[in-house]
Protein backbone atom coordinates (compact mmCIF):
# COMPACT_ATOMS: atom_id res chain seq x y z
CA UNK A 1 0.00 0.00 0.00
CA UNK A 2 1.12 3.60 -0.72
CA UNK A 3 0.06 6.23 2.52
CA UNK A 4 -1.02 9.71 1.58
CA UNK A 5 -2.97 12.46 3.07
CA UNK A 6 -5.81 15.14 2.03
CA UNK A 7 -4.09 18.11 2.49
CA UNK A 8 -3.11 21.41 0.85
CA UNK A 9 0.24 21.40 -1.62
CA UNK A 10 1.86 23.63 1.23
CA UNK A 11 1.52 21.07 3.65
CA UNK A 12 3.72 18.35 1.02
CA UNK A 13 7.13 19.38 2.69
CA UNK A 14 6.31 18.72 5.98
CA UNK A 15 4.36 15.28 5.03
CA UNK A 16 7.54 14.59 3.09
CA UNK A 17 9.49 14.81 6.03
CA UNK A 18 6.82 12.60 7.72
CA UNK A 19 7.40 9.60 5.17
CA UNK A 20 4.24 9.98 3.32
CA UNK A 21 3.82 8.99 -0.11
CA UNK A 22 1.79 11.38 -1.33
CA UNK A 23 -0.83 14.12 -0.72
CA UNK A 24 -4.45 14.15 -1.70
CA UNK A 25 -6.24 17.56 -2.85
CA UNK A 26 -9.25 19.35 -3.59
CA UNK A 27 -11.06 19.33 -6.52
CA UNK A 28 -12.73 22.76 -6.62
CA UNK A 29 -10.25 24.34 -4.20
CA UNK A 30 -7.02 23.33 -6.25
CA UNK A 31 -7.72 22.76 -9.79
CA UNK A 32 -10.34 26.34 -9.53
CA UNK A 33 -13.11 23.95 -11.55
CA UNK A 34 -15.38 27.44 -11.61
CA UNK A 35 -12.89 29.66 -12.58
CA UNK A 36 -10.55 30.63 -15.54
CA UNK A 37 -7.58 29.24 -16.75
CA UNK A 38 -5.91 32.29 -15.37
CA UNK A 39 -6.92 31.15 -11.75
CA UNK A 40 -5.92 27.26 -12.69
CA UNK A 41 -2.09 28.40 -13.82
CA UNK A 42 -0.94 29.70 -10.66
CA UNK A 43 -2.53 26.47 -8.69
CA UNK A 44 -1.13 24.29 -11.16
CA UNK A 45 2.75 25.50 -10.95
CA UNK A 46 1.78 25.08 -6.61
CA UNK A 47 0.89 21.23 -6.88
CA UNK A 48 3.59 20.76 -9.82
CA UNK A 49 6.22 22.63 -7.31
CA UNK A 50 5.22 20.31 -4.44
CA UNK A 51 7.84 17.96 -3.25
CA UNK A 52 5.31 14.75 -2.95
CA UNK A 53 2.70 13.57 -5.94
CA UNK A 54 -0.93 14.54 -5.65
CA UNK A 55 -2.28 11.72 -7.45
CA UNK A 56 -5.84 12.04 -6.35
CA UNK A 57 -8.30 14.81 -5.16
CA UNK A 58 -11.69 15.12 -3.50
CA UNK A 59 -14.81 16.97 -3.23
CA UNK A 60 -15.52 16.60 -7.06
CA UNK A 61 -18.79 18.54 -7.36
CA UNK A 62 -20.03 21.46 -6.03
CA UNK A 63 -23.53 21.17 -4.23
CA UNK A 64 -25.25 23.61 -6.88
CA UNK A 65 -24.29 21.49 -9.51
CA UNK A 66 -27.01 18.96 -8.70
CA UNK A 67 -26.73 15.57 -10.03
CA UNK A 68 -30.12 14.40 -8.85
CA UNK A 69 -34.02 15.66 -8.92
CA UNK A 70 -36.46 17.53 -10.58
CA UNK A 71 -33.82 20.08 -12.62
CA UNK A 72 -31.00 18.53 -14.14
CA UNK A 73 -28.39 20.93 -16.28
CA UNK A 74 -26.78 18.01 -18.19
CA UNK A 75 -24.86 20.46 -20.35
CA UNK A 76 -23.60 22.11 -17.04
CA UNK A 77 -22.39 18.82 -16.10
CA UNK A 78 -20.62 17.65 -19.13
CA UNK A 79 -18.43 20.95 -19.01
CA UNK A 80 -17.52 20.86 -15.47
CA UNK A 81 -16.86 17.06 -16.03
CA UNK A 82 -14.44 18.09 -19.15
CA UNK A 83 -12.85 20.73 -17.14
CA UNK A 84 -11.98 18.93 -14.07
CA UNK A 85 -10.45 16.04 -15.62
CA UNK A 86 -8.29 18.34 -17.79
CA UNK A 87 -7.24 20.21 -15.29
CA UNK A 88 -6.81 16.45 -12.99
CA UNK A 89 -4.40 15.58 -16.03
CA UNK A 90 -2.14 18.64 -16.92
CA UNK A 91 -2.02 18.17 -12.92
CA UNK A 92 -0.98 14.95 -12.69
CA UNK A 93 -3.93 13.80 -10.92
CA UNK A 94 -5.01 10.18 -11.65
CA UNK A 95 -7.80 9.71 -9.60
CA UNK A 96 -10.94 11.60 -8.61
CA UNK A 97 -12.89 11.31 -5.81
CA UNK A 98 -16.97 11.49 -6.17
CA UNK A 99 -18.44 12.06 -2.57
CA UNK A 100 -19.95 15.35 -3.57
CA UNK A 101 -22.82 14.92 -0.85
CA UNK A 102 -24.94 18.11 -1.43
CA UNK A 103 -24.64 17.50 -5.50
CA UNK A 104 -26.28 13.92 -5.57
CA UNK A 105 -28.26 14.16 -2.23
CA UNK A 106 -31.42 13.39 -3.35
CA UNK A 107 -34.30 16.17 -2.71
CA UNK A 108 -37.09 15.51 -0.01
CA UNK A 109 -40.13 13.85 -1.82
CA UNK A 110 -38.67 13.27 -4.88
CA UNK A 111 -38.75 9.41 -6.25
CA UNK A 112 -35.76 7.38 -5.66
CA UNK A 113 -36.20 5.14 -8.58
CA UNK A 114 -35.69 8.36 -10.81
CA UNK A 115 -33.33 9.37 -8.93
CA UNK A 116 -31.26 6.41 -8.77
CA UNK A 117 -31.63 6.25 -12.95
CA UNK A 118 -29.91 9.88 -13.01
CA UNK A 119 -27.11 8.42 -10.85
CA UNK A 120 -26.26 5.95 -13.28
CA UNK A 121 -26.79 8.27 -16.22
CA UNK A 122 -24.44 10.70 -14.41
CA UNK A 123 -21.96 7.89 -14.06
CA UNK A 124 -22.15 6.34 -17.70
CA UNK A 125 -21.54 10.12 -18.82
CA UNK A 126 -18.60 10.86 -16.97
CA UNK A 127 -17.03 7.60 -17.05
CA UNK A 128 -15.64 8.10 -20.79
CA UNK A 129 -14.66 11.77 -20.33
CA UNK A 130 -12.40 10.46 -17.35
CA UNK A 131 -11.09 8.04 -19.43
CA UNK A 132 -10.16 10.10 -21.92
CA UNK A 133 -7.64 12.24 -19.83
CA UNK A 134 -6.41 8.91 -18.29
CA UNK A 135 -8.66 9.55 -14.78
CA UNK A 136 -10.28 7.22 -12.82
CA UNK A 137 -13.60 8.28 -10.48
CA UNK A 138 -14.28 6.92 -7.74
CA UNK A 139 -17.60 6.74 -5.76
CA UNK A 140 -17.38 7.53 -1.79
CA UNK A 141 -19.79 5.64 0.33
CA UNK A 142 -20.87 8.76 2.53
CA UNK A 143 -22.66 7.96 5.83
CA UNK A 144 -26.56 8.46 7.07
CA UNK A 145 -25.36 8.71 10.96
CA UNK A 146 -24.37 12.56 10.43
CA UNK A 147 -26.63 12.69 7.40
CA UNK A 148 -23.68 13.86 5.25
CA UNK A 149 -25.58 12.46 2.09
CA UNK A 150 -29.40 10.25 1.48
CA UNK A 151 -27.96 8.29 -1.55
CA UNK A 152 -24.92 5.99 -2.00
CA UNK A 153 -24.06 5.23 1.82
CA UNK A 154 -22.92 1.74 1.60
CA UNK A 155 -20.24 -0.08 0.14
CA UNK A 156 -22.61 -2.74 -1.14
CA UNK A 157 -25.08 0.06 -2.38
CA UNK A 158 -21.81 2.18 -4.47
CA UNK A 159 -20.57 -1.09 -5.42
CA UNK A 160 -24.22 -1.75 -7.06
CA UNK A 161 -23.70 1.40 -8.00
CA UNK A 162 -20.49 0.53 -9.63
CA UNK A 163 -21.49 -2.23 -11.46
CA UNK A 164 -24.65 -0.58 -13.21
CA UNK A 165 -22.55 2.15 -14.49
CA UNK A 166 -20.53 -0.74 -15.89
CA UNK A 167 -17.20 1.25 -16.80
CA UNK A 168 -13.63 1.12 -15.79
CA UNK A 169 -13.07 4.11 -15.41
CA UNK A 170 -15.44 4.46 -12.33
CA UNK A 171 -14.65 2.46 -9.77
CA UNK A 172 -15.32 1.79 -5.78
CA UNK A 173 -13.61 4.34 -2.76
CA UNK A 174 -13.88 2.78 0.50
CA UNK A 175 -13.85 5.39 3.76
CA UNK A 176 -12.86 3.80 7.04
CA UNK A 177 -14.74 6.75 8.87
CA UNK A 178 -18.40 6.66 6.91
CA UNK A 179 -17.92 2.64 7.17
CA UNK A 180 -16.90 2.43 10.87
CA UNK A 181 -19.71 5.17 11.66
CA UNK A 182 -22.64 3.74 9.79
CA UNK A 183 -21.56 0.32 10.82
CA UNK A 184 -21.18 -0.67 7.62
CA UNK A 185 -20.79 -4.66 6.38
CA UNK A 186 -17.43 -6.02 6.88
CA UNK A 187 -18.75 -8.71 4.52
CA UNK A 188 -19.48 -6.52 1.82
CA UNK A 189 -16.01 -4.69 2.02
CA UNK A 190 -14.34 -8.32 1.60
CA UNK A 191 -16.35 -9.12 -1.40
CA UNK A 192 -15.83 -5.77 -3.33
CA UNK A 193 -12.47 -5.17 -2.71
CA UNK A 194 -12.34 -6.06 -6.11
CA UNK A 195 -13.85 -3.26 -7.16
CA UNK A 196 -11.59 -0.29 -4.80
CA UNK A 197 -9.64 1.53 -6.50
CA UNK A 198 -8.88 4.20 -3.32
CA UNK A 199 -8.96 4.53 0.16
CA UNK A 200 -9.72 6.78 2.63
CA UNK A 201 -9.21 6.66 6.60
CA UNK A 202 -10.01 8.36 9.77
CA UNK A 203 -11.13 7.15 13.39
CA UNK A 204 -14.28 7.64 14.87
CA UNK A 205 -16.20 9.30 16.19
CA UNK A 206 -13.77 12.33 16.28
CA UNK A 207 -12.24 12.08 12.47
CA UNK A 208 -8.90 11.99 13.25
CA UNK A 209 -5.75 10.06 11.80
CA UNK A 210 -3.97 7.06 12.91
CA UNK A 211 -3.28 6.42 16.45
CA UNK A 212 -5.64 9.67 17.38
CA UNK A 213 -7.89 7.99 19.65
CA UNK A 214 -8.75 4.83 20.36
CA UNK A 215 -10.39 2.74 16.78
CA UNK A 216 -10.91 -0.73 16.87
CA UNK A 217 -12.78 -0.48 13.95
CA UNK A 218 -9.66 0.65 11.95
CA UNK A 219 -8.25 -2.77 12.87
CA UNK A 220 -11.24 -4.65 11.18
CA UNK A 221 -11.54 -2.23 8.45
CA UNK A 222 -7.96 -3.05 7.35
CA UNK A 223 -8.54 -6.43 7.71
CA UNK A 224 -11.37 -6.51 5.50
CA UNK A 225 -8.80 -4.96 2.97
CA UNK A 226 -6.60 -7.52 3.56
CA UNK A 227 -8.84 -9.96 2.99
CA UNK A 228 -10.06 -8.60 0.00
CA UNK A 229 -6.45 -8.26 -1.56
CA UNK A 230 -6.92 -4.50 -1.70
CA UNK A 231 -3.24 -3.15 -1.85
CA UNK A 232 -3.40 0.53 -3.16
CA UNK A 233 -3.19 4.26 -2.38
CA UNK A 234 -4.54 4.68 0.99
CA UNK A 235 -5.07 8.89 2.25
CA UNK A 236 -6.01 10.17 5.41
CA UNK A 237 -8.69 12.23 5.22
CA UNK A 238 -9.02 13.62 8.59
CA UNK A 239 -8.78 16.58 11.06
CA UNK A 240 -5.32 17.23 12.73
CA UNK A 241 -4.29 19.84 15.23
CA UNK A 242 -0.11 19.99 15.10
CA UNK A 243 0.53 18.15 11.68
CA UNK A 244 4.33 18.58 11.92
CA UNK A 245 3.72 16.35 15.08
CA UNK A 246 1.36 14.17 14.19
CA UNK A 247 2.31 13.15 10.79
CA UNK A 248 5.47 11.04 11.89
CA UNK A 249 3.42 9.43 14.40
CA UNK A 250 0.25 8.57 12.35
CA UNK A 251 2.22 7.39 9.46
CA UNK A 252 3.63 4.81 12.02
CA UNK A 253 0.57 3.96 13.47
CA UNK A 254 -1.07 3.12 9.93
CA UNK A 255 2.13 0.86 8.93
CA UNK A 256 1.03 -0.85 12.08
CA UNK A 257 -2.45 -1.05 11.90
CA UNK A 258 -2.10 -3.04 8.21
CA UNK A 259 0.54 -5.44 9.53
CA UNK A 260 -1.43 -6.07 12.51
CA UNK A 261 -4.21 -6.74 9.70
CA UNK A 262 -2.89 -9.10 7.70
CA UNK A 263 -1.22 -11.52 10.73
Amino acid sequence: MRYGVCADPQAAPTLAAAGFDFIELHVQNHLKTVEGDDAFQPALATIRAAPLPAPAANCFLPASLKVTGPVIDAAALEAYALTSFARARAAGIRTIVFGSGGARRIPDGFDRGSAWKQLVWFGKLIAPLAQDQDVTVVVEPLNRARDECNVLNSIGECARYVKAVNHPNLRLLADAYHWALDNDSFGELVTNAHLLHHVHIATVPSRLPPGGEPCPALLSFFHALVLGGYDGPVSIESRWDDLPTQAPAALAALVALVEDATL
